[in-house]
């Protein structure tokens, strides 16, 4: 039995796949952003914040850790709305993306910061630095230098993730392929072109963060 492949019938498609694509790197761009951020934030809560606030930045880590990320994205669009709380597709995607890579960044930065030496941050409190000044002008850069390749697979995984949006009709990459392969039957095709596309949306994205860590944490050292 001979097998035809029609790699044609979905390359057509190529403005559907293109607009996949600027979804899947918009979602990416937004969450990494604010995924950081609340990693950051949270790595903060966990090293310098109060008993109360600790726990509670510790129960969104492990919740969120030890749980599915379509689960989360599901509990967001479809569970939010028994409260009251109706989101799109889009701001639903971009919520789970956030809230889950701001899980994993808060560990990956929070080992960065228990890595700095307790003798730079006694000599920063000696100069009268506040322990807010402390952590963001001597304990962070160094620690975002040290955890930066952590971070960027991690927004890797999260970018990769972000294929399971189109079961909420987020109009992704995933969901471009799933919608071609609907109307041509050429699901073989279409999966592995989204698969090469993914894989080559993985290297690039990589190599974007890497230079822009080189550059603003790194200061062009690494080779």
């Amino acid at each position: 039995m001979s097998v035809a492949f029609d790699f044609a019938a979905v390359l057509s498609e190529w403005p559907l796949l293109l607009k996949g694509v600027l979804w899947t790197l918009g979602l990416t761009a937004v969450s990494a952003v604010l995924g950081v951020l609340v990693g950051i934030g949270c790595a903060w809560a966990r090293t310098e914040g109060s008993a109360p606030l600790r726990w509670a930045v510790g129960v969104y880590v492990e919740l969120i850790r030890n749980t599915p990320f379509i689960v989360q994205l599901f509990f967001i669009f479809f569970g939010l709305p028994a409260l009251g709380l109706r989101l799109s597709p889009e701001w639903s995607s971009v919520i789970a993306m956030v809230l889950n890579l701001g899980a994993y960044a808060a560990e990956i930065v929070r080992a960065g910061v228990q890595a700095t030496p307790r003798g730079q941050i006694e000599a920063a409190l000696s100069l009268a630095l506040t322990r807010a000044q402390t952590f963001t002008r001597v304990v962070l850069p160094p620690a975002l230098r040290r955890v930066w390749p952590a971070l960027v697979s991690q927004i890797i995984i999260v970018m990769l993730g972000s294929a399971v949006c189109g079961q909420i009709a987020t109009e992704e990459l995933s969901f471009a392929a799933n919608l071609i392969q609907s109307r041509n039957f050429r699901a073989f095709e279409a999966f592995i072109v989204a698969t090469l596309i993914y894989l080559l949306l993985s290297v690039l994205v990589r190599h974007a963060l890497n230079r822009l860590g080189d550059r603003f944490l790194l200061g062009g050292r690494r080779g």
